[in-house]
């Protein structure tokens, strides 16, 4: 991954995270979904979801409006 790029959120559920993505997205905020799940046991590992770094006040914001627990 290049760099500039921090992670803002990460749960063992996809659709906890692919939420966030579309919510920051919805936003203008470039987001990237990183798998870091076990292929073959989902228990283990998170989505992590990154944004550029010089969108992470705005996300903060966007996210806590949104009541998405950080």
């Amino acid at each position: 991954m290049e760099k500039n790029w921090v992670k803002i959120f990460a749960s063992s559920n996809f659709y906890q995270s692919e939420i966030v993505k579309q919510v920051l997205t919805g936003h203008h905020i470039d987001t990237v979904l990183l798998n870091k799940q076990d292929s073959s046991h989902k228990a283990f590992g998170d989505i992590e979801v990154y944004i550029h770094q010089e969108d992470f006040s705005k996300a903060i914001e966007i996210m806590i409006l949104n009541q998405i627990s950080l």
